[in-house]
This record gives C-alpha cells, sequence and structure tokens, in this order.
C-alpha cells in the first residue's frame, strides 16, 4: 500500500532542504500598538517587536471608528452571516457595502467576495468562460490569484513581459478585431514596488477594443484623493471595465470585491463558483469595512504620515549600497538572491533586532530573487526606520550579504 506520510515528509524535507519552508510565528496585535507586536514563543518566552512586513499599511483595523463599527453589528446581528448569499439571503449591511464600493469606483454596480484572491478567481474565471473565442493578455508578475482565475476560464492566454507597452501591442494588434480581448494587469506590483504605467496600457487596451481587468489590491485606500487606486489618480477609472480590490490590505479589515458596469457584475454573481458556494461575510466585518472605506474617502491624514515614513525610509536606503528596488509604490523590497541567506537574514533581525520580517521565497518570487518586502506603515516612526535601516546595513556589512550571493 502506498505510504501517505511518509511521502508528505520526503516532500516537506525537500522544501526545507531548498530553504522555502515557512515557520509561522505566534504574533498577537495589541489594539493601540501597531506596528509593535508581541510573538509568543512555545518556550512562553513573549517577544515584542516592530513589525516591517504588514500589509495594513495606514493602520486602519486598529481604528477606533472602525472597531466600534464591528462590535456594534456584532452585538445587534450576531457573529455569523448564516451561510452563502444565495441560501441564507442579503443582509443590509452588504447592500450599503456593495453601494459604497460602486460609488467608490465610480461604476454601477460591485460584488463582495470573502477574499481578494477569490475576487480575482471568480471574476477572471467567469470573463473567460462566458466571452466566445476569448483571449487574455496577462502580464508576467501578475498576482497567483489572477492566474487561477484565467485557469478556470480556460480560455487562451498571452503573458507579456512585466509594464512592457511594446510587446502589448505586438499581441493585441495580432488578433481579429472582433476578438473578445481581456488585458488582465495589477496597478501596484506588490513584490517589485512598482506601478503599472496605467494610462498607456489603458490607451492601448481601448484602441483595440479589450477589456481592461484591474487588480487594485495594494492601491485601494492607498492612492487618488478618496483612495480609490491608481486608476482615480491618474484620471482612467471611468476608462477601466472591471476594478478588483480588497478590504484585508489598506481598509484594514477583509474581503474583496469587484467593480463594473451592472451586466458585467450580475455575470460573475451569478456564474463565479467562487462567491455561489462561500459563506457570506458577515455583517460586522461589513459594517467595518464600509466605516474604514467611508472615512478614507474623506481623510488624507493615514496616506500623508505613511507616505512620509515611506519616503524617509527610500532616504536612508538611498544612503547606502544595499540593492534595493527604487520602485514608485509605498512597497520597498530588499533583494537577498538565496533561500537559506534571506531566512538567515530574518532570523538574526528577529533574535537580535527585535524587527519581524517575513522573507519572500519561490514561488512567490523567481528563485535567486529572494527578497525581504519592507512595508512602512501611517503608524511607523522615524525612529522604527532607523532601527530598521542600520540593522541591515550592519548585517550587510558583517556577512557581506550580496557579495556571497555574487560570488
Amino acid at each position: 500500500m502506498f505510504d501517505f506520510k511518509t511521502h508528505f515528509s520526503t516532500v516537506l524535507k525537500g522544501l526545507e532542504a531548498e530553504g522555502r519552508y515557512r515557520h509561522f510565528k505566534t504574533l498577537e496585535r495589541p489594539v493601540g500598538r501597531f506596528p509593535q507586536a508581541t510573538i509568543h514563543h512555545k518556550n512562553g518566552y513573549k517577544q515584542n517587536v516592530t513589525v516591517w512586513c504588514s500589509n495594513d499599511y495606514l493602520g486602519m483595523s486598529h481604528n477606533p471608528k472602525v472597531i466600534a463599527a464591528m462590535q456594534s453589528a456584532a452585538a445587534a446581528h450576531g457573529s455569523g452571516a448564516g451561510g452563502t448569499r444565495n441560501i441564507a439571503g442579503t443582509t443590509s449591511e452588504m447592500v450599503e457595502l456593495e453601494s459604497l464600493m460602486a460609488i467608490h469606483h465610480g461604476k454601477e454596480a460591485a460584488l463582495v467576495f470573502t477574499s481578494g484572491y477569490t475576487a480575482n478567481e471568480g471574476a477572471l474565471g467567469v470573463l473567460g468562460k462566458l466571452l466566445p473565442n476569448a483571449i487574455v493578455f496577462s502580464d508576467t508578475l501578475n498576482h497567483a490569484s489572477m492566474i487561477s482565475g484565467m485557469r478556470i476560464g480556460g480560455c487562451e492566454k498571452r503573458i507579456f513581459p512585466h509594464n512592457d507597452i511594446d510587446a502589448l501591442r505586438a499581441g493585441l494588434q495580432a488578433q481579429p478585431v472582433n476578438r473578445p480581448k481581456i488585458v488582465a494587469i495589477e496597478s501596484v506590483y506588490s513584490m517589485e514596488g512598482d506601478i503599472s504605467p496605467l494610462k498607456d496600457i489603458v490607451k492601448l487596451a481601448k484602441e483595440y477594443g479589450a477589456l481592461v481587468y484591474l487588480d487594485e489590491v495594494h492601491a485601494v485606500g492607498m492612492y487618488g484623493p478618496h483612495g480609490a487606486g491608481v486608476a482615480e489618480r491618474e484620471g482612467v477609472m471611468a476608462d477601466i471595465d472591471v476594478i478588483e480590490g480588497t478590504f484585508g490590505k489598506a481598509y484594514g479589515v477583509v474581503g474583496g470585491y469587484v467593480a463594473g458596469n451592472r451586466e458585467v457584475v450580475d455575470a460573475i454573481r451569478s456564474f463565479a463558483s467562487s462567491f455561489i458556494f462561500t459563506t457570506a461575510l458577515p455583517p460586522a466585518v461589513l459594517a467595518a469595512a464600509a466605516t474604514s472605506v467611508t472615512h478614507l474617502r474623506e481623510s488624507n491624514t493615514e496616506r500623508e504620515a505613511q507616505r512620509r515614513v515611506v519616503n524617509y525610509l527610500k532616504k536612508r536606503f538611498a544612503e547606502t549600497d544595499m540593492p534595493y528596488l527604487k520602485g514608485e509604490s509605498h512597497i520597498v523590497p530588499l533583494v537577498v538572491g538565496d533561500a537559506h541567506c534571506v531566512k538567515a537574514v530574518t532570523d538574526t533581525l528577529l533574535e537580535h533586532y527585535n524587527i519581524y520580517v517575513q522573507p519572500i521565497n519561490y514561488p512567490t518570487v523567481p528563485k535567486g530573487t529572494e527578497r525581504l518586502r519592507l512595508t512602512a506603515t501611517a503608524r511607523h516612526s522615524e525612529a522604527d526606520v532607523d532601527a530598521l535601516v542600520d540593522a541591515l546595513q550592519e548585517l550587510w556589512s558583517t556577512h557581506a550579504i550580496g557579495h556571497q550571493q555574487r560570488a
């Protein structure tokens, strides 16, 4: 008989030998202390750390208004949704949030999913299946959830080099005029820290009659006068056919959504398995998300504070010779280039400097480009930045990181 336990043990040992086995820490994030947190070690020791890898970019998960909205809705409506929307019904909080997100992105309708992953998977899967003989043009660095959605959709796919307008143009030109074409991209690429040339891509897609699908998960709440994303900042939001976003990053809650014209959103609602067969988000989560979005539509305080910290972090890195990626966004990747080495760096940061960062390995990034993905938030201080950069400089100079990898 097949020895399942031994097989999986061998697989996991292989992962560990490559330096890619993921070790999770038990992390406690007390309200009011972020980005400070406490790690609970197995021996009972509690270690206070500064977190440098959170997507809670604006600290909204600890915003008093957001917390109060969640508590109030839970007290009024309970802790759960009772099932899928097709079975258990749709709550008033869901209707209000979907209406808000449609307005937020200047669209006719919006649909809330349980996560950004299921939103991408469901929406792109439906578009690929329902559009006859469709072809999708996908940036080579698109997120795994987008790739999964395209795979579910089953239509032809062409991958173009990252942010390469000329390659995208050549691909679109080669297709018949009347063939349904989808251009699927992200606005902020979180592992590179760069931003897509959105205006140029939108203009090109419209020239060739392609539908534009834009993932804004790392941009919503962060960019534009109302925090609606890079498309709002660049003035092209009206030209994006489907915008996908999340409540789980800058908005500090959980859940994902898509927004677009009424017919497209209704088709996604009617055919997406990741929507139809998944328990709906509870009213407490929906109320918290709506409160966070509404707050950031009106307030620039958090965005301005976060930009100041990001600018200071990039200024400090510019004074060093460390190989950080000089992207336009709020995310600062620092390339180490080896799975074992990047884990050693993060372990040392934790053990000797009380700095918590998770290593980024393959398959999230290509082998040989393993990195730290550093995220300055609105609640980090300049002292936090100095402590991080000084620690990294000490590691780079003491251990010749990078020189070892090039050799």
